[in-house]
């Protein structure tokens, strides 16, 4: 049976560039990160000015599908924050709100007030709660979906690949009593497999990193956003995006 993440095929509307999705995960103290994950209150600051100063605002990623879908999705650009660390809600809530942005939370119910434990090097970093996340839904932000766990899905089981992606999702929604529309791969990894059983889950969109050959709404590419990202560099990235990403249908 083919995959249903295919080549886009021509639609009665004409295709767009594939949006520009920033990719972010904590927001905080950077005296110890292996993994290059984390950037500074101060800094988010600085590249949301960036944005903004460029006539770009930052929205989340189910805010700026609905809008290209209309034909109004110029000047925004989707804002992602991965894992659901618990420093979101001191380290960039206030920050989006101040710069007039939002952005989509992607978080692990599976994982609700733990920590990052699939991260070998660590450091712990503590993520939201219940509360926590039901506090991020109120602040004007869209959850999303992780996974249950944080388990590359490319490497899952049948069984634990629909349970990573329906039961995610479902949790998720009894917490916030609004629907989760928006998925995220752990680790940024996706296949065709994978990207069907997400599809299969009832999620509209989801977001890969570089998800190489598959396209359309449910292999969306993010462009990783660190400390070391001035504007400077910000730029280079908006342009590079533009110019290397093909045209691709809106959601569908």
């Amino acid at each position: 049976m083919p995959s249903s993440v295919e080549p886009p095929r021509r639609a009665a509307s004409r295709p767009g560039r594939v949006p520009w999705i920033a990719m972010y995960h904590s927001v905080g103290e950077r005296a110890d990160d292996p993994y290059r994950i984390t950037v500074t209150p101060e800094r988010l600051e600085c590249q949301l000015r960036w944005l903004r100063g460029r006539g770009l605002r930052g929205v989340s990623v189910r805010e700026l599908l609905a809008a290209r879908a209309r034909g109004e999705g110029h000047g925004l650009v989707g804002l992602t924050f991965d894992d659901g660390y618990a420093d979101f809600l001191t380290g960039a809530v206030d920050v989006l709100a101040r710069w007039e942005c939002t952005a989509t939370l992607f978080a692990l119910p599976g994982r609700l007030g733990g920590d990052n434990a699939w991260d070998p090097l660590g450091p712990r970093r503590p993520l939201l709660t219940a509360d926590g996340i039901r506090r991020a839904a109120r602040a004007g932000m869209e959850i999303g979906s992780h996974g249950l766990t944080h388990l590359d899905l490319t490497r899952a089981d049948d069984l634990t690949l629909k349970t990573e992606t329906v039961e995610s999702r479902a949790l998720l929604e009894g917490l916030t009593g609004a629907p989760v529309t928006g998925f995220c791969y752990p680790y940024g990894t996706v296949d065709a497999r994978a990207a069907d059983a997400v599809r299969e889950a009832g999620y509209e969109y989801a977001c890969a990193i570089d998800p190489g050959a598959l396209t359309g709404p449910h292999a969306l590419p993010r462009v990783y956003v660190g400390q070391r990202d001035t504007g400077v560099r910000l730029s280079l990235k908006y342009r590079l995006h533009r110019l290397r990403r093909r045209p691709a249908e809106g959601p569908r």
